[in-house]
């Protein structure tokens, strides 16, 4: 049976300070891109309310064992599972996404609470022998400690999971958080904290609030109590953070110019489906998905009628309507700005073979064909359902290309090569090649983040996030 979702109204989020919520004060107003109607609003927090967070968080309280960490996240999943359709609707609401994705999107948060939960039982503690060396000594051993405070600036595209691997790894190393979801699509992530609250995890663990840029999120970032501050959205606001934040940890997830490449020996159905899927899909609002078809000149008028095929497969529309594969992107500014990029590209030489035209937010599955290298969708990510092709001569023509942007997060390569598909893995430069896979695939353990404009190098994933989240500490005892 198709997914079908339901647009909320009425949604007030309060500003949650140390599980107090807060709900008076200035309201940010929340629509739904599809309609535009208000479905709702977040209470604004102040300068008070982010003092208060931060010094509830720095005071603590009773450390949580491991066990009653891995409770409380377990206990959340099973939370947040009961409440699925309940979670999905206010995803659909807020960002427009179809009701399938919405629906897929708290299945993985699921997960990555599952993951989370058993990460909190694993102790990674090495011990190391006292006499390696030409002189006896202590044993030497390492433990983890939390991070006396950590903050995490997430997204829109991913309101719930995005907050789920940033705050779920906290919970389970211990770490007090401040969460600052996304100003355009806050209900969710606001929400999660307060299910984290009724699954019993302690007031001074989380506070979750949105705020003004200079009087609450940027002194946020600056604080030097913060040990470290975790991101996910754009290089140029990734940047600016790296700018100000000072003598601290820094995680930035940021943009994705990801290709997927197709080599003449690909089985060119999978090939099509795979570049629909992760063109498509999430209405192309991933920094993981598809954003250059890289595609061997032998095969690529084939592989181009094998995609527009699929075109018909992912219909654009009313995010609830159980047919709809593709909903809105977030805004109907965000969309315009993909129609001028597909817009430039087709004036600089590309042919338009699907798409290309908004309505208001909604913007339809698009495909180009022949794009020339230095065009917009060359060059920069578009965060849409944007399929643009490029024609490739081999191997390593497709390699200088696809490292021919500023951005560095995703690869993907479809081949029946091996040799080949290890000269892509080497040659790119990016945090993750996938073979035979989506630019996007990757369990939710995995660690994961890229490189250059698309971040530092710094990974993600629920045990790398762990360890983001603490101090290795080493310590020597005799014997």
């Amino acid at each position: 049976m198709p997914a079908v979702g339901r647009v909320l109204s009425g949604v007030e989020a309060p500003a949650w300070i140390a599980g107090r919520a807060v709900r008076t004060g200035e309201r940010l107003p929340v629509r739904h891109p599809f309609t535009g109607v208000e479905v709702g609003g977040a209470v604004l927090a102040g300068p008070a309310e982010l003092e208060g967070a931060l010094a509830a968080a720095l005071k603590g309280g009773t450390p949580l064992s491991r066990f009653a960490r891995h409770t409380v996240l377990e206990r959340a999943r099973a939370l947040l599972l009961e409440r699925k359709e309940r979670f999905a609707d206010l995803i659909l609401s807020e960002t427009g996404l179809a009701a399938c994705d919405a629906a897929a999107e708290v299945a993985r948060a699921g997960e990555a609470l599952r993951f989370a939960a058993l990460a909190a039982l694993y102790d990674d503690g090495q011990a190391f022998a006292g006499d390696a060396g030409p002189k006896s000594g202590n044993r030497v051993y390492t433990l983890r400690e939390p991070l006396r405070l950590a903050a995490a600036i997430t997204p829109f595209n991913y309101p719930l999971n995005q907050v789920v691997h940033k705050v779920a790894p906290a919970v389970a190393a211990g770490t007090p958080l401040v969460l600052k979801p996304s100003d355009k699509a806050p209900l969710t992530g606001l929400a999660f904290a307060e299910l984290l609250y009724e699954a019993e995890l302690p007031g001074w663990m989380l506070s979750a609030f949105v705020g003004p840029l200079d009087a609450v999120v940027e002194p946020l970032v600056r604080d030097e109590r913060v040990e470290l501050v975790t991101f996910t959205g754009s290089a140029a606001v990734g940047k600016r953070i790296a700018s100000i934040a000072g003598y601290k940890r820094l995680c930035l997830e940021q943009g994705g110019s990801s290709p997927l490449i197709v080599l003449a020996d690909a089985d060119l159905d999978f090939a099509a489906d795979l570049a629909a899927d992760e063109c498509f899909r999430h209405s192309g609002q991933r920094c993981t998905a598809a954003k250059r078809l890289l595609v061997h000149e032998r095969v690529l008028e084939v592989f181009t009628e094998r995609l527009l095929a699929r075109v018909p497969l992912y219909p654009a529309g009313d995010p609830t309507h159980p047919d709809t594969r593709v909903g809105t992107l977030i805004s109907a500014e965000a969309a315009a700005r993909v129609e001028a990029q597909v817009e430039a590209s087709a004036k600089a030489g590309a042919q338009l073979l699907a798409g290309g035209r908004r309505a208001g937010a909604l913007f339809p599955p698009t495909v180009l064909d022949r794009v020339p290298r230095a065009s917009a969708l060359g060059c920069e990510e578009a965060f849409g359902p944007v399929a643009p092709i490029f024609a490739v001569a081999d191997v390593e023509d497709a390699i200088e290309l696809a490292n021919a942007t500023r951005y560095g997060l995703a690869c993907a390569v479809v081949t029946d090569s091996l040799r080949d598909a290890m000269r892509v893995v080497r040659g790119v430069r990016c945090g993750q090649v996938n073979v035979n896979a989506g630019p996007g695939y990757r369990p939710e353990t995995a660690p994961f983040g890229g490189i250059k404009d698309s971040g530092l190098g710094v990974k993600e994933g629920v045990v790398e996030a762990v360890k983001l989240m603490t101090h290795l500490k080493t310590f020597s005892l005799p014997g």
